[in-house]
């Protein structure tokens, strides 16, 4: 097969041919040649000169990743559509006719005030509580937990055991009044001619498809970066192949950031073999520890499925731990080195979100390219790139610069407010393992003042530099 790929190599090319019917799952460590493997399963699946063959569908989580797939891709797979799930979800409902225009809520500004107008239209009600007090963050996080794992009734709601994002939990009296929060949003938003939102949807989605008695438009789905789908994506993909198709789940739970936890039959799934991928086939050796290093801090400790990389084989520069005056001359140095190398290799800025992203955007305009939901083309080779941790997701760069590791920048601390110091280490933490491991042979990280303590304190995974 032509195109941008590596060859399958050792155990990655037992994966080409597992099962064609049924419910597969692949668990691998970052690095691992997950994505090439589910691009090559696509082929498998799609030939049309084999017996299983039918029309494939490989879904991603954000549309960077689509662009880079897309890139990856060789001509030869005319019978494989790559998207992302919501891109999936919307066509659907469309084709149902149940997709009207404008209807789905997707500005996070706008979600973010029918929440808030629904806090305080069910905080009339009652009594004064400080569970009204908490966070607007606190209820949308929540109302995301509550749609992603498909829970449809205050009962329902009241009765599972784990709530809240990775471990914040909430007590079950007043799980009734959260859900009437939920409840209320829903009228509010509906009542703007808002049906969806981009959590909810797969509920709506999932519900379509077991009441449609109609030939399955694909027979076979791949699933990529699996770990961010939530259950109900993932419930909504069983039901839309055929009896003898199959759905295909790339994963990596060290990866998982948006907070999901799921048995896979909680998820819909009967899994009846996982393939686990240990040897890193990206990252050196010495950034391959790092990224080991992090998986087993305290924060990593509970996740199940965590896959243990097997460190590779590769040499290469202990990670560059730089120690600098203030955030302004970590900026400096950032450009500076990214500049520097971008000249023989690809080069990535990554930070923390869309605020952070700005301070290197208005000085890299035009010279490099940004990471972001509507990047349509990628320029492979040498380059600078930069972007959120969250949009460097199943990509890799030769070179990975990471600014801004102060204390008091990770953990979040808006986050810490509104989830508490546990889960702002958890999700940040993993944030920062998606960070660090996407560096194939070099990672320059940057910080001043106090050093976050997501990462290990180990000094002899880091070469200290002071600028």
């Amino acid at each position: 097969m032509k195109g941008n790929l590596p060859k399958p190599i050792k155990k990655q090319r037992e994966v080409l041919y597992m099962p064609v019917a049924g419910h597969t799952a692949v668990l691998g460590t970052a690095g691992s040649g997950k994505t090439t493997l589910a691009l090559y399963r696509a082929a498998y699946l799609s030939e049309q000169s084999m017996p299983h063959s039918g029309r494939t569908l490989l879904l991603t989580f954000n549309k960077t990743l689509v662009t880079y797939l897309k890139h990856l891709k060789p001509n030869e797979l005319q019978n494989v559509q790559v998207e992302t799930y919501h891109t999936f979800a919307r066509g659907y409902l469309n084709a149902r006719g149940k997709m009207g225009y404008n209807c789905i809520c997707s500005d996070p500004d706008l979600r973010k005030e029918y929440i808030f107008q629904a806090v305080k239209a069910v905080e009339s009600s009652y009594e004064p509580s400080k569970f009204f007090m908490r966070p607007i963050e606190f209820f949308m996080d929540e109302i995301q937990w509550i749609f992603s794992h498909g829970i449809t009734s205050s009962d329902e709601y009241v009765e599972v055991e784990r709530v809240g994002r990775i471990g914040t939990n909430l007590s079950r009296k007043l799980r009734p009044v959260m859900y009437e929060i939920l409840e209320k949003y829903v009228e509010i938003r509906t009542g703007k001619g808002k049906m969806y939102d981009w959590d909810d949807i797969a509920i709506f989605v999932r519900r379509e498809f077991e009441e449609d008695t109609s030939p399955r438009h694909y027979k076979h789905i791949i699933v990529d970066e699996g770990q961010d789908f939530s259950p109900e994506m993932i419930r909504s993909l069983a039901a839309a192949i055929p009896e003898d198709g199959s759905l295909s789940f790339f994963g990596d739970v060290a990866q998982q950031i948006y907070g999901q936890r799921m048995s896979w039959r909680s998820a819909g799934l009967n899994i009846l073999q996982q393939w686990f991928f240990k040897e890193n086939y990206r990252n050196t050796k010495q950034i391959a520890q790092l990224g080991l290093a992090i998986s087993r801090m305290a924060f990593f400790l509970d996740i199940p499925d965590l896959v243990e990389p097997t460190s590779p084989r590769a040499d290469g520069a202990l990670p560059t731990l730089v120690e600098c005056v203030d955030r302004t001359q970590q900026v400096k140095i950032a450009l500076r080195a990214a500049r520097s190398a971008a000249k023989t290799l690809s080069v990535a800025i990554l930070v923390k979100d869309r605020a952070q992203e700005k301070v290197f955007s208005s000085t890299l305009e035009g010279e490099a390219t940004r990471l972001h939901r509507d990047l349509q083309v990628w320029n492979d080779g040498p380059g600078i790139y930069h972007g959120t941790y969250h949009a460097a997701k199943g990509l890799e760069f030769d070179m990975v610069i990471v600014p801004f590791l102060d204390a008091d920048n990770l953990p979040d601390q808006d986050y810490i407010a509104s989830h508490g110091e546990e889960d702002a280490l958890t999700h940040d933490g993993r944030l920062l393992y998606v960070a660090a491991t996407r560096a194939k042979t070099n990672l320059i990280l940057l910080y001043s003042g106090a050093l976050t303590p997501l990462l290990p304190t180990d000094e002899s995974l880091y070469q200290r530099v002071k600028p």
